[in-house]
């Protein structure tokens, strides 16, 4: 009896030795250090947990790597780009060309434009001026003419020189009447033509403003076939109501 308890022992205290320290060994390698703080395999698990739900539900990963392949622009290509892409704003090249005549034109890109409507309105101004100084003329020799007074004399810059018109007053009088009516009228149209130069130049910056989204595709076809016409009739005989002819097929 005594040597069976000693042979129990014995192997009790082998066991606490080499097995405690097996599982000793065990722990201790499922065991992390960090820092001075030894983490367990839960305390890891834990710590991942909390990582995952801390992240951003939107966050992506993304591999910036493969953005250094990419070619990059330059200032000047940016530029290059938005004058390309610009799409103007009917509103703003409407108020622009109502303040400034011609600014609509260039806010709109089209200064082949401007030649057209600052030659109109240097045309009409002109044209108005010229006719002013006309009407001035003749109202003062018309003026001249009908007064008694020696002195004025102002008609005779519109005869020929020692030109007599004694006698035949009162016909010029009519002539010098007429003209002053003439060029005023003509006065009066210059400045209509200037203010319809001006609502034009208003209209075209803001259609072509408008326009500039109007889509134009390049499938703009005319198809030309026989036809035949009036086929669509049930109640009439097909040869009664049959009618051959040509049909033109627009696709846009």
């Amino acid at each position: 009896m005594t040597i069976m308890r000693t042979l129990f022992l014995l192997a009790l205290s082998l066991f606490s030795v080499f097995g405690g320290g097996a599982l000793y060994a065990e722990a201790m390698a499922e065991e992390v250090f960090v820092g001075d703080t030894i983490l367990t395999p839960e305390d890891l698990e834990m710590e991942a947990d909390h990582r995952l739900v801390m992240a951003p539900k939107d966050s992506v990963r993304i591999d910036t790597a493969q953005f250094k392949s990419l070619p990059t622009l330059s200032a000047k290509d940016v530029r290059k780009l938005k004058l390309q892409n610009f799409v103007p704003n009917p509103k703003r090249a409407l108020w622009l060309s109502l303040v400034l005549p011609g600014a609509g034109q260039i806010y709109n890109r089209k200064y082949w434009k401007l030649p057209i409507f600052y030659g109109g309105f240097l045309g009409c101004t002109y044209a108005f001026l010229w006719n002013q100084q006309m009407y001035r003329d003749y109202s003062q020799a018309y003026l001249d003419l009908m007064d008694s007074d020696a002195n004025t004399k102002s008609y005779l810059d519109f005869l020929p020189p020692n030109f007599d018109i004694t006698g035949r007053e009162q016909q010029y009088q009519t002539l010098f009447k007429n003209r002053r009516d003439r060029y005023r009228r003509y006065r009066d149209l210059s400045g209509f033509a200037f203010v319809g130069v001006y609502l034009l130049s208003v209209i075209d910056a803001y259609v072509d403003a408008q326009l500039s989204q109007f889509d134009i595709t390049p499938d703009l076809s005319l198809r030309i076939e026989p036809a035949v016409i009036g086929n669509d009739l049930p109640a009439v005989p097909l040869r009664q109501r049959a009618a051959y002819g040509v049909g033109c097929a627009l696709t846009f």
